[in-house]
């Protein structure tokens, strides 16, 4: 299940980063692709969050010392 929410992880922070970087860079006079592509990066910046989160909650709590012999 981890590594799901590690995909998953991925690809917000990727659609995030793509549509924040369109929306930054759209001509001032296309409002509705600004609208469009800041909602998009907004989704992908929360749920990248929450997939974030859910993968550091998720780390082993106790460390055992493995012993060669």
């Amino acid at each position: 299940m981890n590594k799901l929410v590690a995909v998953a992880c991925v690809i917000s922070w990727s659609g995030f980063w793509a549509f924040g970087y369109l929306a930054l860079s759209a001509d001032i006079q296309d409002q509705g692709q600004i609208l469009v592509a800041s909602l998009l990066a907004a989704l992908g910046f929360l749920s990248g969050m929450f997939a974030y989160i859910r993968l550091a909650r998720d780390r082993p709590v106790d460390y055992t010392r493995v012993r060669q012999g």
